[in-house]
């Protein structure tokens, strides 16, 4: 199964009470993880076209609230539709059994021993000051954890969270997270013909 683990970074002016409306953000950089090449790497705007050919033969595509946010807006410079690429957005399997949505940051520091470093509005700062490598790095780190948190919960079958002070499980079923995946055929055919 090819699975690409990706995360975006975008700037806007519009943050309407804590919410990012997607239609306002505008993209800086993609970074993956391939597993089919064990590589991480990133693609600016510009270098899109490039990027295409591996989401293509993805089977899935993993992120972490990707579901509602990096898939619609990378949507909109995709020439095809993601929808029609399979995807597992981990946000997602965290909130249906706790019912609330949790940080990567949280995630990362309860399971993993470790956190992210800095935020998608100090990556913002980091692009207005010309600092592209920055932001990909960043970016870069993010699919990391991302990927990191998924090979765990595949593993453990859980992920960890602090609760006030104490360190709590949210028990996930992977057990479709690969299975469903062998179904689909190795190109997706999501670009138009």
């Amino acid at each position: 199964m090819r699975a690409i683990t990706f995360d975006i970074e975008s700037i806007s002016d519009s943050v309407v009470r804590g919410h990012i409306d997607v239609a306002e953000q505008e993209l800086i950089v993609v970074a993956i993880h391939d597993s089919e090449t064990g590589l991480y790497s990133s693609y600016f705007r510009e270098d899109l076209p490039k990027l295409w050919p591996i989401i293509e033969r993805a089977d899935v595509l993993i992120g972490f609230n990707s579901d509602t946010f990096d898939i619609p807006l990378l949507n909109r410079y995709y020439p095809g539709d993601l929808t029609h690429i399979r995807s597992l957005d981990l946000l997602a399997e965290v909130q249906k059994v706790l019912g609330r949505r949790i940080r990567l940051q949280s995630l990362a520091e309860a399971t993993l021993g470790k956190g992210k470093k800095g935020d998608g509005l100090l990556a913002g700062v980091w692009w207005r000051e010309g600092k592209k490598d920055k932001v990909a790095e960043y970016c870069v780190e993010d699919v990391r954890l991302t990927r990191e948190l998924y090979e765990h919960a595949l593993k453990h079958g859980v992920l960890k969270y602090k609760d006030l002070r104490e360190k709590r499980d949210i028990k996930l079923d992977t057990t479709h997270w690969e299975q469903a995946a062998v179904l689909l055929p190795t190109l997706t055919h999501a670009l138009p013909l």
